[in-house]
């Protein structure tokens, strides 16, 4: 596992699952039989080697007849199966009343389909386990639930025109996430907006990036690079972060022009 915190979650599951099993007099590879899963995966759960799904936990609630205490730990495994940075990441979104981000090389994560979440993690290098992938999507997943939140946040997003053209997992992928950008739009508390390849003055040339301002006024930025992303705290960086997105909203396609140009693409692709 990548946290201590999230390994604990699962060594506790894994061992609640092993009493269960041996006081109910059964091997683990009975229970598998018994619950639809291999041998080799109900060890490496209780092992906590590998994050049960929520099906593997009602299940085995059911055979062991633990009476809703394994299926009582669904939620917390779930938050366990995302990574710590995401958990961290959602807990500031959760607070946000505002969030902005500016992204330069691919579509952001809040405004990506699963099937192109599921392309940008195949093309991870070192390859992702087929485990460690669906573990990213489904983070990356359960992010959106910021757009259901009530009170809604102001929700804004830049993208780079390349990000709309360059056909990430293919073209029938990258079409469906055209139309999806069309439909997140369509929310009143949503605002996308184009920043053309055409455009001499760019304010945000250093790479992309996240704003989110909390209750109270407090703001804070955030980066990812290729091997490390970073919250930004200090008042100074966050203002500059601050002047250069507003300066890339003022310099990038209206939100209603850029409805229009992702339409535009769209349409060119057919």
């Amino acid at each position: 596992m990548e946290d201590e915190e999230a390994a604990a979650v699962l060594r506790a599951v894994g061992r609640q699952i092993k009493m269960w099993r041996e006081a109910a007099g059964l091997r683990q590879a009975e229970l598998g039989s018994a619950i639809g899963y291999g041998e080799e995966m109900v060890s490496s759960v209780e092992r906590a080697r590998r994050v049960p799904k929520p099906d593997f936990l009602d299940k085995a609630d059911e055979v062991l007849g633990a009476g809703g205490k394994l299926s009582a730990m669904k939620e917390d495994v779930e938050k366990a199966r995302y990574p710590k940075t995401v958990r961290d990441l959602t807990k500031l979104e959760d607070q946000a009343v505002e969030l902005g981000a500016y992204s330069a090389l691919h579509i952001h994560g809040l405004l990506q389909t699963p099937d192109y979440a599921q392309s940008l993690y195949e093309m991870r290098r070192p390859a992702y386990t087929e485990d460690e992938i669906e573990r990213h999507v489904a983070a990356r997943m359960a992010r959106k639930a910021v757009f259901d939140r009530v009170p809604r946040p102001l929700v804004t997003f830049v993208q780079e025109e390349m990000t709309l053209r360059r056909p990430l997992g293919g073209k029938m992928v990258m079409r469906r996430q055209l139309e999806h950008l069309l439909k997140v739009a369509e929310l009143r508390h949503v605002e996308i907006q184009v920043m053309p390849m055409n455009r001499e003055d760019h304010a945000a040339v250093m790479g992309s990036f996240r704003l989110l301002k909390l209750q109270g006024g407090k703001a804070l930025g955030h980066t990812e690079s290729q091997l490390y992303d970073r919250v930004i705290s200090e008042p100074k960086d966050v203002q500059v972060l601050d002047m250069r997105y507003g300066m890339i909203r003022a310099q990038a396609l209206s939100p209603r022009e850029s409805l229009a140009f992702i339409e535009k693409v769209l349409g060119d692709e057919t």
